[in-house]
């Protein structure tokens, strides 16, 4: 099972956004605090529409919590970054998987990054582009490792 974890998200839209594509794929999303807004934020459940109650959302109030759980369920930390050491379609996804994003002003914290199994990053054609919105790269993300895993049929 793919895991999409948020680490430090700032902006309720976008964690609304990737929730919605988390309960549309069925993908678990973790929120690792602090978070840069409640989770009863209006533009937050706007930005998730109906579909909260099909988000099978966890909340860790740090990053020790989270690596506790990680810990105790094992897989592979693939952080996102766009210092990642290979190009997102290169890379062979497994099921047990679990996608790492950072905030939307500073990414993954390095030890975050120091932690992963792989970094990767999503290549830009515009290099003064550095880098997508966070909701688009977790879909980004979400669907090659599920295309990659053979969960689109």
């Amino acid at each position: 099972m793919l895991r999409v974890v948020l680490v430090n998200p700032l902006i309720p839209p976008n964690t609304g956004n990737i929730a919605r594509t988390c309960a549309a794929t069925g993908t678990e999303l973790h929120l690792v605090g602090p978070l840069g807004f409640e989770i009863s934020d209006r533009y937050l459940k706007r930005a998730g529409l109906d579909y909260w109650p099909y988000v099978n959302l966890h909340c860790h109030d740090s990053l020790e919590d989270f690596q506790a759980l990680h810990r105790l369920q094992g897989g592979r930390w693939i952080g996102f970054s766009t210092s990642g050491s290979c190009s997102y379609i290169k890379f062979q996804f497994q099921a047990g998987d679990w996608l790492l994003f950072g905030s939307e002003t500073t990414g993954l914290p390095k030890q975050v990054l120091d932690a992963c199994d792989a970094t990767v990053h999503i290549p830009m054609s515009e290099p003064g582009v550095r880098s997508l919105n966070l909701s688009v790269s977790a879909a980004v993300g979400i669907f090659e490792a599920r295309r990659q895993l053979g969960y689109l049929g």
